[in-house]
């Protein structure tokens, strides 16, 4: 079919294939920059005018007890976990 149309349509219908596809790619590439520097812009404002509250919150692992658990208990979860292995290979 593309042998049947005249040589100047063919060149017609290609150049504006290609500014279709530039214009089409401009904005794109447009829309994408300014999503980018209005999620930046947003930012700074929350950051600026919306500050997180920091709390810091310590917790003190509780034995079953009720009692404070010692410094060790990452002993105490190397031995749990190596509990639970050779329980799980049986």
């Amino acid at each position: 079919m593309l042998h049947q149309l005249p040589k100047e349509l063919l060149l017609e219908q290609v150049n504006n294939g290609l500014i279709l596809l530039v214009i089409g790619m401009g904005v794109v590439f447009l829309f994408l920059t300014l999503l980018v520097f209005t999620t930046k812009g947003l930012s700074a404002f929350v950051k600026k005018y919306l500050p997180e509250k920091v709390t810091t919150v310590t917790k003190r692992p509780v034995s079953v007890s009720g009692s404070p658990v010692a410094d060790n208990s990452g002993a105490e979860i190397a031995a749990a976990v190596a509990a639970a292995i050779a329980h799980s290979k049986r």
